[in-house]
């Protein structure tokens, strides 16, 4: 195979390891916010100021927003390269023709 040949080829597992990655958001988020809580409690304990085992809470639940936000730019790309692929354009045709059916429910 040639050089150029090789680097446009995807792996097989891909699509699969894609897949995972989409449906590991739950579990991120909890780790995340376990992590957090860890922290703030190994904190409060090291230095004894109960306010930092709040603070590693905050930590934890924005890091799992952070999470949630990353994955939203992941899928809302995907979603948008489905939109633009040639392939399902007669859908997006179809649906702006067809009427939706709510006529009938205005007067």
């Amino acid at each position: 195979m040639s050089e150029s040949n090789t680097q446009n080829e995807q792996p097989k597992f891909k699509p699969v390891i894609e897949g995972a990655n989409k449906l590991s958001l739950g579990i991120s988020m909890v780790v995340a916010v376990l992590l957090g809580v860890g922290i703030g409690k190994v904190m409060e304990n090291v230095f004894g100021y109960e306010w930092l085992f709040w603070l590693g809470v905050f930590w934890g639940i924005a890091a799992a927003g952070l999470n949630i936000f990353k994955m939203y730019k992941v899928v809302k790309k995907d979603l948008d390269d489905v939109k633009n692929d040639p392939k399902y354009q007669h859908y997006e045709n179809r649906w702006d023709k067809e009427n939706d059916g709510l006529d009938r429910y205005e007067k």
